[in-house]
């Protein structure tokens, strides 16, 4: 009932400006969003970790907000070493607006991304996107067969989804949102979770395992050595701000770990969902409120 109210909270515009023109959440946000993109990547690279970078933004109704999404990942493309990834959201890209819109927006990241030696990763996002971030991700891969896509564990369709994915460089989550008929509790989601892993560990993709469970992050390296993979094989995908020392001790073990940067102003639905994801993050929240109050 809780992630369920944090999930309701992300979505009100009312919370939103309470909570962003606070001054005692800036701690907060400077913990899970990048404050300087660009030192972040660079500090994470020396560390032995690969990035993926989030230009913060979604939902966007207006064609011009769509465009400067697109500016703005032009522009971060420039700064990026190869091998980093962007992960795009595309209702960010005009989604909302049409799938047209959003392909061409994402065609002309994923065509800049590719001469720079960087990949792109279209983001999942609300239950109804679902059906077109497939639709763009399928005709993209047309061109560009390593533009990855995220599956959501909690959604029913999530296993045969990766099974019609076999080839393709996937990222899966548990899941940050809600939909009608998806798995509501922890147990189902982490049993869909394996599900999906056994099948893309299983298959000829790029499985891309997007956890900060213990268990999990420990059965996929067992199904990855079960399947023949090695480190080369698949990759670990954690959030930055979130088990950082995790991090590094998989990195330091041969593991491929790629960290998930945030950045931009409009953070508030991301990180009240990542605080919907892990309660216990409240706790840090309200130690850091009350530390400044």
């Amino acid at each position: 009932m809780l992630r369920q109210a944090m999930l309701a909270v992300a979505r009100n515009e009312r919370a939103e400006r309470v909570v962003s023109t606070s001054p005692l959440t800036r701690d907060v946000v400077r913990r899970y969003v990048a404050d300087d993109v660009h030192a972040v990547v660079a500090e994470l690279a020396r560390e032995g970790l690969l990035v993926t970078v989030d230009h913060l933004g979604e939902d966007v109704t207006d064609r011009a907000k769509a465009e400067g999404a697109v500016r703005a990942y032009l522009a971060l493309l420039d700064r990026l070493p190869a091998g980093a990834d962007v992960s795009v959201k595309l209702t960010a890209l005009g989604l909302r607006l049409s799938e047209q819109l959003a392909l061409d927006n994402a065609a002309t990241v994923c065509e800049a991304a590719s001469v720079r030696g960087v990949t792109l990763t279209l983001d999942a996002e609300e239950h109804d996107t679902i059906n077109g971030l497939h639709s763009v991700h399928a005709t993209l891969r047309k061109e560009h067969p390593d533009v990855a896509v995220v599956v959501q564990a909690y959604l029913p369709d999530s296993e045969e989804r990766c099974r019609k994915l076999d080839g393709a460089r996937v990222r899966l989550c548990k899941g940050a949102y809600t939909a009608p008929g998806g798995y509501g509790s922890a147990a189902d989601v982490d049993r869909s979770y394996v599900r999906c892993l056994k099948a893309l560990m299983a298959g000829t993709g790029y499985p891309m395992v997007a956890t900060h469970d213990p268990r999990l992050v420990e059965i996929a390296s067992a199904l990855a050595v079960l399947s023949g993979r090695d480190a080369t094989g698949f990759e670990y995908q954690m959030l930055y701000g979130v088990r950082p020392d995790e991090q590094r001790r998989l990195a330091a073990l041969g593991a491929q770990v790629r960290v998930y940067v945030p950045y931009g102003s409009d953070w508030y639905p991301y990180l009240v969902r990542r605080l919907a994801e892990r309660p216990r993050n409240l706790a840090f929240v309200a130690r850091s409120l009350l530390s400044r109050s």
